[in-house]
């Protein structure tokens, strides 16, 4: 070890940094020192080199064999310690910026979340805050909220770090939302009402879709998309009567938005208190249940397009786009939603709809 620390121009100065200038100072070895100061030359031997911090004893043994105060030398024992917390930050801020360069900054600004920074090192400092963690390197801590399998090339490092940034964003606010108990038996029972919301535009239905959950005991959450998380929804539960379901505009169409929705209430219906789920197609992680994520899957189909009456329609092999609208008109929903399962199904090709396919953008 050593007596003094230095790191981008902090410097921190062990106690035994002066016992050694004063033993120099007095032209003596540090066996000769230690005899007159009332110790082991194996003490200051640890002391001289920063190995042990500056007792009290040593401290008032100093301050009769120099005349200096005892405050003076356990000052220093103070000061060098805070330093070393310094250095300590620094290089925690130094490890932590490319994390920070991975994170849209400017996304936590414009909600409200975070005020403005220039500095790198002030744009970590707040995102911590914010996150409530005391590094940005437990955004990839395997355990942290959610275990992923893997990290493909689909999707990296700067994927598992934003999909919990966004997670823990969304439980964040959602923690201050009141709502009513959970009533798994009334949220079924608005769910032909919500369904029925795909006709309306979002200014519309919102307000309304909001009321519905409050009501039901579903803090829900609806966030833009952040940048590089590759996730549409999620679910948490914060304790047993009350559930967060969080949703943003990724990919912004209309039937993305609407399967996940129903995807994430089948989430909040299975009741999992402990589980977190979170959906995105890129997303695997090692706390997917498949049975659970198949289920949920076949519920938003089934509850936006009644699987019998869509095999019916597949079966006629007519895919124009008036047969499209007439089918949506029969079973009451948006076309888009339509369009794009026929799509997601490879019956349809990609350039198919675009009029219909309605583009939403989320404001929280």
């Amino acid at each position: 070890m050593t007596n003094n620390v230095e790191y981008n121009e902090i410097m921190a100065f062990h106690p035994g940094y002066y016992i050694q200038e004063t033993i120099e100072d007095l032209e003596i070895t540090q066996e000769e020192f230690a005899i007159r100061l009332g110790t082991t030359a194996k003490t200051i031997s640890k002391l001289v080199n920063g190995e042990i911090n500056l007792s009290n004893d040593i401290a008032h043994k100093l301050s009769n064999m120099l005349g200096t105060s005892v405050e003076l030398w356990l000052n220093l024992q103070t000061t060098y310690e805070k330093k070393l917390i310094e250095i300590n930050e620094a290089r925690q801020l130094d490890r932590q910026k490319n994390i920070a360069y991975m994170i849209d900054y400017e996304y936590f600004v414009g909600l409200g979340l975070v005020t403005e920074a220039r500095k790198i090192e002030d744009k970590i400092i707040n995102l911590r805050q914010f996150f409530q963690i005391s590094s940005l390197d437990i955004l990839l801590t395997p355990d942290f909220l959610v275990n992923f399998r893997t990290a493909t090339q689909s999707f990296n490092d700067k994927n598992i770090i934003n999909s919990r940034a966004w997670l823990q964003t969304a439980i964040n606010i959602g923690r201050n939302m009141q709502v009513a108990n959970f009533d798994a038996k009334k949220l079924k029972s608005y769910l032909p009402e919500i369904r029925s919301m795909t006709l309306q535009s979002p200014q519309v239905f919102l307000p309304r879709l909001k009321e519905i959950f409050t009501k039901c005991g579903v803090t829900f959450v609806l966030l833009p998309y952040l940048k590089n998380s590759g996730v549409n929804g999620a679910v948490k539960w914060i304790n047993k009567d009350k559930v967060i379901l969080a949703l943003n505009d990724r990919r912004k169409s209309a039937d993305t938005f609407w399967f996940s929705l129903f995807h994430e209430i089948k989430h909040v219906l299975q009741q999992k208190h402990k589980q977190i789920f979170i959906s995105g197609q890129e997303i695997n992680t090692a706390y997917l249940n498949e049975q659970l994520e198949a289920e949920a899957d076949k519920f938003a189909q089934e509850t936006l397009i009644p699987e019998k009456l869509y095999q019916a329609f597949i079966n006629n092999r007519n895919f124009s786009d008036p047969a499209i609208i007439s089918f949506a008109k029969q079973i009451g929903i948006h076309p888009g939603i339509i369009f794009g399962r026929l799509q997601h199904d490879n019956h349809l090709a990609q350039n198919r709809g675009a009029l219909y396919k309605v583009q939403y953008t989320i404001i929280a």
